[in-house]
């Protein structure tokens, strides 16, 4: 089952962030992130129960995420932000 998650990031000199994982290949283009007049950026994704690795791309640099339920090491990523969906 699908559940919405809510990812907020606060980047109010960015020009663009995009929210990146697991779930969409790492694809940048896939999720891109809204902005918001305070500076801060949001999406709402629909994920499955369980853990899933995810950070930002903002204006094309990877960010972790403070919010995180944790950081890892991915393999192939490098640190990630993970996040629980129960």
């Amino acid at each position: 089952m699908l559940k919405p998650v809510n990812f907020f990031f606060m980047a109010p000199h960015a020009k663009s962030v995009a929210l990146v994982g697991e779930f969409n290949d790492w694809n940048p283009e896939a999720h891109p992130m809204h902005r918001h007049p305070d500076g801060s950026w949001s999406i709402q994704v629909q994920l499955h129960h369980g853990h899933h690795m995810y950070r930002f791309v903002v204006d094309g640099e990877p960010a972790l995420d403070p919010r995180a339920h944790g950081v890892v090491r991915s393999e192939h990523h490098g640190r990630v932000s993970v996040v629980a969906v129960s």
